[in-house]
């Protein structure tokens, strides 16, 4: 039946493309437009009608300033706005309740400005907006729109919607006070140091018919990658400040709720005036934390943001194990999404110095309740209060899920390939792992426990019989919190537990000369307990970071006794070392050469 049917629209459609062989595409475009004109009799457009309309549109050269109004106006239903044209037909108007954009056109159908009037406010030029229709990228222009539109997200009449408007304008408002207010100084990058330390992370203002948009946590390595080939790291994690709909009613605030000039309370953050009804309004709509990316969290920490709110963001969301959602935003194609689905995955992770890791996760073991977790695009609020509480949160959950997905790679297993460790990482509790690894001449297994207390404090401890190191702990933990980076730190140990087993030697060969009569023969060892000692067994090293790599003669390796006693003096503790990235013993050979895809 189908075949017979292909057969009877065969002549058709020949006697069709024969019709519009040598005609015009302008033509073609008007007799698409009056089929559209012709609304069906449930008033809607004809799909199919609308597609083929957009794919002429696509392929078409837009060099006039019909064809730029037409692909505005194509444009404009799609977001489901209005559009029309101005009488001198110089201008293309896409109209909101709350909004309009002026598309400003030369009459060879060159943009010549872009401008958005948003409610209550005259029209200001939008540079990003101009510059894509410039270049003709009409689908990211689109996109532009929808973050322009999500800032009037909300039901209702234009009363309702002006309300939300102006309580999320007052929010932004508190927000940049809060950004504002002075604090001390933690790391040397200023604006490392806003991200990580900021009370709202690194505030980007309202502009153009753009949201708020707060960066609030960037990695160790990404920070030193943008410090040593900027552009090239990978973009802080932020979240967009808009607005949302809401089934229920929630209090939002129709006034600034931070007096001026601000006060603070005892750990720096603002007081904030009490709620009154003068100063709020039960809307239907709150305030929303828009993730990019989204943020695979926990469920532990999922409800501790609703206890933060008072607004539970999980009612819909499918809990399954963290290490799934990790492997499936961090690996994109489908075979590889695939590939987590089974009862275990194993990683190869590859170094930039040629050293190559094994890290296996087994993910039973990880598919339990305590590890269990979603994906989270949005965040909801109501107070301006929330967000440096919910920041905190969303930094803790994003310092675990970077050292986790530092073993998390697409890096494919070949034959021949050797392995210098192979581990095995198991969870523990909410906030702690372990990984278990067998260390080259040792013929037992060592164990690391990991637990990330908070977003920049990470303790680590080392269990394996027969070692005795006192500092070694905390050696590793500041590698760790430093870099964050897992096989970063299993290289660090291996070498350090490494150099531990080597007894400290002299530097020069004992004399062969025979040992004077009546002197003892103890005399050489008295002579080599006054040489210099080995830096790497030296317990309170102020740097101790793989010092081994770096390129320099056999006397950066020793110090002197007097020496000795000078270091034990200095402060070896984290905030020692407040740089956003790890010394230069750990990324010795980055420093050198250009930092490697898979460690990003």
């Amino acid at each position: 039946m189908e075949a017979s049917v292909d057969v009877k629209r065969k002549p058709n459609l020949s006697k069709l493309t024969s019709k519009y062989a040598d005609k015009p595409w302008s033509e073609t475009f008007q007799l698409v437009h009056r089929c559209m004109e012709k609304a069906k009799a449930d008033g809607e457009i004809c799909e199919p009608i609308m597609r083929c309309l957009q794919k002429l549109q696509e392929v078409q050269n837009v060099t006039s300033v019909s064809a730029m109004v037409t692909r505005l106006e194509m444009i404009a239903k799609q977001k489901g706005l209005g559009s029309h044209l101005s009488p001198t037909e110089t201008a293309c108007y896409l109209t909101a309740d709350l909004f309009y954009v002026e598309v400003l056109l030369h009459s060879g159908g060159e943009v010549k400005d872009v401008k958005v009037a948003q409610h209550g406010e005259a029209p200001e030029s939008n540079t990003s907006l101009l510059q894509l229709l410039r270049m003709k990228k009409f689908e990211e222009f689109s996109l532009k729109l929808d973050d322009l539109a999500s800032l009037y997200n909300i039901p209702g009449d234009n009363d309702t919607k002006i309300k939300v408007y102006t309580a999320l304008q007052h929010l932004q408002k508190d927000l940049l006070k809060i950004s504002n207010l002075p604090r001390s100084l933690k790391e040397n990058d200023v604006h490392v140091d806003m991200v990580l330390n900021g009370r709202i992370g690194s505030v980007t203002p309202c502009r153009e018919g753009n949201p708020m948009v707060l960066q609030y946590y960037i990695s160790r390595s990404d920070a030193l990658i943008n410090i040593l080939h900027p552009g090239e790291g990978s973009l802080a994690m932020s979240a967009k400040v808009v607005v949302s709909a809401s089934a229920t009613t929630h209090r939002l605030q129709m006034e600034s709720l931070i007096p001026s000039p601000p006060q603070v309370d005892s750990l720096g953050f603002p007081v904030f005036s009490p709620l009154s009804e003068k100063s709020t309004e039960y809307l239907p709509a709150f305030f929303l934390l828009k993730l990019q990316p989204p943020v695979p969290m926990l469920s532990s920490f999922i409800h501790r943001m609703s206890q933060i709110t008072g607004i539970c963001p999980d009612a819909d969301l499918q809990r399954e194990p963290l290490i799934q959602l990790l492997q499936r935003t961090i690996l994109e194609d489908q075979h590889k999404k695939s590939s987590s689905e089974g009862k275990e995955s194993h990683f190869l992770k590859s170094l930039p110095d040629g050293e190559l890791h094994s890290y296996f996760f087994a993910l039973l073991e990880w598919n339990c309740d305590s590890w269990k977790g979603a994906l989270i695009h949005t965040v909801p609020f109501t107070h301006p209060a929330h967000v440096p509480a919910l920041l905190a949160v969303l930094r803790h959950q994003s310092a675990i899920n970077v050292l986790l997905a530092s073993c998390i790679t697409n890096f494919k297993r070949h034959p021949g390939l050797v392995c210098e460790l192979s581990c095995e990482i198991l969870p523990e509790s909410d906030c702690s792992f372990s990984v278990t690894v067998g260390l080259p001449g040792s013929d037992s297994l060592a164990v690391l426990f990991v637990s990330v207390t908070a977003f920049n404090q990470v303790c680590c401890k080392l269990l394996m019989a027969g070692l005795v190191d006192p500092s070694l702990d905390n050696y590793i933990s500041r590698v760790l919190t430093r870099c964050m980076s897992i096989p970063i730190t299993m290289r660090a140990i291996r070498k350090r537990i490494s150099s531990l087993r080597i007894p400290a030697q002299p530097l020069s060969e004992p004399d062969s000369t025979p040992v004077a009569e009546g002197l003892p023969s103890t005399l050489p060892h008295r002579a080599e307990e006054n040489s210099p000692a080995i830096l790497s067994s030296a317990p309170n090293s102020p740097e101790p970071m793989e010092q081994e790599e770096l390129p320099s003669n056999p006397s950066h390796y020793v110090m002197s006794v007097a020496a000795t006693a000078a270091v034990d003096c200095t402060n070896t503790e984290v905030i020692a070392n407040r740089s956003p990235c790890a010394s230069v013993g750990v990324y010795s050979h980055w420093v050198a050469s250009s930092i490697p895809a898979e460690l990003i």
